[in-house]
């Protein structure tokens, strides 16, 4: 979405909005289906698969491939649309499988999240000091963000943690 953003703000073009406007309904159809606890049918899915090889498509006419020059090897320079185009058409299956398949998130935050204090400890303090360190840290912190996921206060969490008192989890 926020290469989306940033090609239509470039390029002033209707495809990147057109493609938004595509995935986010495509959620919202999704959750909705969730809620529901059912998944979308092979029409659906079909339906929103062929809007959205329409929409890299266009995008494609406006955005054609850039052949080498003669003597260069390798792929020749590509827009920053093109490449976005390129990765649309080729990881399609990944882009959409939001819709076919109900466990896959819309987004990759969770996953965002859960590398995000890694970096930032190792941003702050330079480094983790030993590998032991660095893997304690990731158990714990795994740990922490499973019972919080699970609705756990993280605070009594912590306290049963040091009273030495084990902490139930649901499976």
């Amino acid at each position: 979405m926020r290469e989306l953003l940033y090609v239509k703000e470039i390029t002033g073009q209707q495809w990147p909005e057109s493609m938004m406007q595509l995935l986010l309904s495509a959620n919202r159809v999704c959750t909705a289906a969730r809620h529901q606890q059912r998944s979308l049918d092979a029409d659906d899915v079909a339906a929103f698969r062929t809007v959205y090889d329409a929409l890299v498509r266009k995008g494609e006419a406006l955005h054609p491939e850039t052949v080498q020059s003669p003597g260069q090897r390798g792929r020749g320079k590509q827009s920053v649309p093109a490449n976005l185009l390129c990765r649309f058409r080729l990881h399609a299956d990944a882009v959409l499988r939001f819709i076919g398949d109900p466990a896959v998130p819309f987004t990759n935050n969770v996953g965002e999240r859960a590398m995000r204090m890694p970096k930032v400890k190792q941003k702050i303090s330079g480094c983790f000091r030993t590998l032991a360190g660095a893997e304690h840290f990731c158990v714990i912190s795994s740990c922490l963000d499973t019972l919080r996921k699970q609705g756990h206060s993280m605070l009594a969490v912590l306290q049963r943690a040091f009273a030495g008192i084990s902490i139930p989890v649901i499976a």
